[in-house]
């Protein structure tokens, strides 16, 4: 397997964490400043008063492609929620695929890579800041769209979407610059619940360079009501706003 050279460039992931421990856990704070202000996402469970604190799925992402490298081939597949009292365990390089486990051995997230490897900097920032922002903006700038169309829509008194599994297939990996660009949704819908599918393209200097896609798990669904859908977007904005005063 052929191996780009790493370029001297800091990894930005570690504003948020340390990422040369051999295990890794989150404080609230850390996950909560890496959902709002890097993916813009006020998602309430990543608030840090939140019951049910979660830290975000897109700051596990980031973490491994900046420990381990970054394949041109790479699937994520979330199986457990991570709160700030877990632990866990990254790998320093990932040959086919890697269970990142807590200390009793509990699988919270499943990664498997192949193809050509990087640890530019440059690259997995550039990566990192663009689709952690694409997915930040998920609820509600693609889901409620996505939710009008096909006349459904989550439960407002309690909101349930996970984050399922992200691919990303890259051509190249000398590059430097990315930006992300969303090709195409679909969703399958089986009773009150729904698999949510974002494709999107990866590009750099104008040139489509990859693809991936993001799926999500909605649950609870209903009949669409524009009065509850306004409302949830609503309290999502005004959540933003309060933060952005403080």
């Amino acid at each position: 397997m052929k191996v780009v050279t790493m370029s001297q460039e800091k990894m930005f992931i570690e504003q948020y964490c340390p990422i040369n421990d051999e295990q890794i856990s989150f404080t609230r704070q850390q996950g909560s400043d890496f959902a709002k202000k890097v993916a813009d996402d006020f998602n309430p469970l990543h608030n840090i008063e939140a019951k049910r604190f979660c830290v975000p799925g897109d700051l596990l992402f980031s973490v491994i492609i900046a420990k381990s490298g970054l394949h041109k081939e790479m699937s994520f597949n979330f199986s457990g929620m991570v709160n700030d009292s877990i632990a866990l365990t990254f790998p320093n390089e990932i040959i086919n695929d890697f269970d990142i486990v807590d200390s009793k051995n509990k699988t919270y997230l499943t990664v498997e890579a192949s193809g050509e490897k990087t640890h530019s900097a440059s690259l997995i920032n550039a990566l990192t800041k663009a689709y952690v922002n694409f997915s930040g903006h998920t609820f509600p700038d693609i889901l409620v769209k996505l939710m009008t169309e096909n006349n459904i829509m989550i439960n407002p008194a309690r909101p349930m979407v996970m984050y399922q599994c992200m691919k990303i297939s890259l051509e190249r990996l000398d590059i430097t610059t990315l930006t992300l660009k969303l090709a195409k949704t679909s969703i399958t819908i089986e009773g009150k619940r729904g698999d949510a599918w974002l494709e999107f393209d990866l590009i750099s200097e104008g040139k489509i360079v990859g693809h991936g896609k993001k799926h999500m798990l909605l649950s609870g669904l209903r009949e669409y009501c524009q009065d509850s859908v306004d409302g949830m977007v609503a309290q999502y904005k005004n959540s933003k706003t309060a933060y952005r005063g403080n």
